[in-house]
């Protein structure tokens, strides 16, 4: 059995860690650089670094930040936001990170996964989809769940594993910071389809629904969050130790 993973993610704004409901009303949390040094301490398996506004500002990741949050951690770390051309790929792996997220990028010219692929490996190319129902279909958005783009998510997501993408993280929009459970129908579909690893995203509020993933789900690969670690309503620790009880293999 494969070790599941447990994945804090740092969504960041104007150098702040945010948090919201439904990719909307923002709340400032902490410092990346202090939450990540904390969970890279305590637990955590891998990190994801989100510059959430790079894409619909049409600016570059800040790299500043970026490479502080590097030093202080000791764990993979994913990054992610305004990652456009392979230039944008070498400038973040440069600053410490291990694996490169794209999303509107990828939606824009998705052979940007092929080329970074061939360049780096695809095991260095994760593609985060955010994903909401709509009209009974399941459909991409771009630029921070901000639009629309009218694609079939299951499909968009097949595509770039075949392009190149080593890794998906699936973001629901409609459990997005609502604490209700993971998008269980979603994730089903989206593991039914492609063979790399996957991450949940979206709507953990309590250890069980961690719990009811890893079972409903045995080809999941890990469970990501926010709110909950970041005002310790859940700890990572304690949480792995809730999985390993109920016979789900983690690192402890």
């Amino acid at each position: 059995m494969i070790t599941k993973r447990i994945i804090p993610c740092l969504d960041v704004k104007n150098g702040r860690v945010v948090k919201g409901v439904n990719f909307e009303g923002l709340n400032d949390v902490s410092s990346p650089i202090e939450l990540a040094s904390y969970y890279s301490a305590n637990g955590a398996d891998e990190l994801v670094f989100y510059d959430i506004t790079a894409s619909c500002e049409e600016r570059k990741l800040f790299t500043d930040i970026l490479t502080k949050v590097a030093q202080n951690v000791f764990i993979p770390l994913t990054v992610g936001g305004g990652i456009n051309t392979l230039e944008d790929f070498d400038r973040v792996l440069k600053c410490g990170a291990d694996k490169v997220s794209v999303n509107t990028g990828a939606i824009k010219n998705p052979n940007l996964m092929y080329e970074a692929a061939k360049r780096y490996g695809s095991q260095c190319v994760v593609l985060s989809a955010d994903i909401k129902r709509v009209d009974g279909e399941f459909r991409v958005f771009s630029a921070g769940g901000r639009y629309d783009t009218g694609k079939e998510a299951i499909s968009w997501i097949k595509q770039g594993v075949e392009l190149g993408a080593g890794e998906i993280v699936v973001n629901s929009i409609d459990t997005d910071g609502v604490k209700n459970g993971f998008d269980i129908e979603l994730l089903k579909l989206v593991c039914e389809v492609v063979k790399v690893p996957v991450i949940a995203s979206g709507g953990a509020g309590k250890v069980s629904h961690f719990i009811d993933l890893f079972k409903e789900i045995p080809d999941i690969d890990a469970g990501l969050a926010a709110s909950v670690f970041h005002f310790g309503e859940i700890k990572i620790s304690e949480l792995k130790r809730e999985l390993s009880q109920n016979g789900i293999k983690v690192r402890i």
